[in-house]
């Protein structure tokens, strides 16, 4: 079986099994990724892991990204991987910005743990029934989430030829 035809036997699969929860499916250089609703999508995952003619086995990857200001504002993104014909899956679940919750993945696969804890970590998204939801890049007592747009970011100047003497060189150069 092709690759091809293995991604249009899952998306068709998708689509009789979650009809309107598929929101919508985008092909672009030969990747697919379907856009399915919070609500279905650890349901999806399980039919696309568990049904034995698409095997989708493997959770590759698991991340996020911040259209602020758009909503919905946040796009978590599963990468799945079919093992015996090497076909990957893009599965793209909106999160709106006001509501920063969806449930785990963590009961369909395991290494869902940590990708889920570091997007609580540096998006503040909420993975309702992980089992150990808690920051795991950034220190406990630091406030807000650096990957959103909106988080304020810091500054330090860099030092170029036409600002060198603007810039406290003592505490790197002590013998200028």
């Amino acid at each position: 079986m092709t690759n091809l035809s293995q991604i249009e036997k899952t998306v068709s699969a998708l689509r009789a099994k979650f009809g309107s929860a598929v929101e919508r499916v985008d092909e672009f250089r030969d990747e697919t990724t379907v856009s399915v609703g919070r609500d279905a999508i650890v349901e999806a995952l399980r039919f696309l892991k568990e049904t034995p003619e698409l095997r989708y086995t493997f959770l590759a990857g698991l991340t996020a990204y911040d259209d602020y200001p758009d909503e919905p504002r946040f796009k978590v993104v599963y990468q799945l991987r079919e093992m015996q014909s090497y076909v990957n899956l893009r599965l793209r679940c909106a999160v709106p910005g006001t509501d920063p919750v969806m449930p785990t993945a963590t009961g369909v696969f395991l290494n869902a743990n940590w990708h889920e804890r570091e997007l609580f970590d540096l998006f503040g998204l909420t993975f309702t029934g992980h089992p150990d939801l808690r920051r795991l890049l950034m220190p406990d007592d630091w406030h807000g989430h650096p990957l959103r747009k909106d988080y304020r970011q810091g500054y330090e100047e860099v030092e170029f030829t036409f600002n060198f003497d603007d810039i406290d060189n003592k505490k790197i150069y002590p013998s200028t």
